[in-house]
């Protein structure tokens, strides 16, 4: 194996939101750039080439006898270890909660899944996972928005690492490791919580850390790849940053079939927004709120992924 015979695929979830595709775009060019290595992203829904079709056009080159498929999803979970495997046409990691017997139903995402027309080797790697050069991206959110507060310099900072959660657990892993390293080099009173289907949720863990410090000021970081649904809607409303009216938007598929441990945004597969505050008790903290965006085409990101490669190669 070289990197003259050698393509890269990058795996994105997707997105109904145009900037979740411009921000991969703009990944993929800026790891081209770092690598040199011919890579395509794929997409497991919604936007374009799938997963399989970006395989097929990194195939077309006749000199590429190796496929490294890069999941470019944080933690691991269903959609690594399951949903992704199945549509490189590899074996599954592990057996599917959602349906152990492996036979899905008619209008299940891993229905009807394009062909690869790939003879030569296809390898997957597993998400980035609890990375330490991630907390350089979360101190450089935290000081982009302490630039933006309204209040002086004595105000008292307080800090809360937020991300979506999995029904598995994996996310939780990798966020509870991720937030030990953080809190360890971190000054400022600090905590985490997950948008759902973990604890603690994000109120409940602000409330927490609010009452237990005397905290001036909120940075809420939210460990996501991608801006989308989840980082400019739900988790706003939830930090009560948009108006509840807002909540009726039925423009991104959410189903709870599947994990949600990849961390970065992403729409779900049945047809209706699901609110994701009417559950959670309400924030009560009337300081400012700071709310940076996610790691997006970050540098030091674009160096993690060429890491991941260079230790595989």
């Amino acid at each position: 194996m070289s990197k003259e015979d050698t393509a890269i695929l990058l795996i994105s979830h997707g997105s109904t939101r145009p900037y979740g595709k411009v921000v991969f775009d703009e990944i993929k060019e800026k790891f081209i750039e770092k690598t040199g290595l011919k890579t395509e992203v794929g997409y497991m829904k919604v936007s374009e080439p799938s997963v399989a079709g970006a395989v097929n056009i990194l195939a077309e080159d006749e000199s590429i006898k190796h496929i490294i498929g890069l999941p470019v999803f944080l933690a691991p979970g269903i959609h690594t270890r399951i949903d992704i495997p199945i549509m490189l046409e590899l074996e599954p990691l592990e057996t599917d909660p959602r349906q152990p017997d492996g036979n899905y139903p008619e209008d299940h995402y891993l229905s009807g899944l394009d062909d690869i027309d790939f003879s030569g080797e296809l390898d997957l790697l597993d998400a980035i996972g609890p990375n330490p050069r991630l907390l350089e991206i979360i101190k450089s959110r935290i000081e982009t928005a302490l630039e933006e507060s309204e209040l002086d310099e004595d105000a008292k900072t307080g800090v809360m690492i937020v991300s979506h959660g999995s029904r598995l657990g994996y996310n939780k892993e990798f966020l509870t490791d991720l937030f030990t390293q953080f809190e360890a080099q971190c000054d400022y009173p600090s905590s985490f919580g997950f948008m759902e289907l973990e604890t603690p949720d994000i109120p409940s863990a602000t409330n927490k850390l609010t009452e237990e410090n005397e905290i001036d000021r909120l940075v809420v970081v939210p460990v996501f790849i991608a801006p989308g649904k989840h980082t400019t809607h739900d988790i706003p409303i939830i930090l009560r940053l948009m108006e509840e009216e807002h909540h009726h938007e039925h423009d991104h598929d959410h189903s709870h079939d599947h994990d949600h441990s990849h961390g970065h945004d992403h729409e779900h597969s049945h047809g209706h927004h699901h609110d994701h505050s009417h559950d959670l008790t309400p924030i009560d903290f009337e300081g400012e709120v700071l709310y940076p965006e996610p790691i997006c085409a970050d540098d030091v990101l674009i160096e993690i992924l060429e890491s991941m490669i260079q230790d595989y190669l």
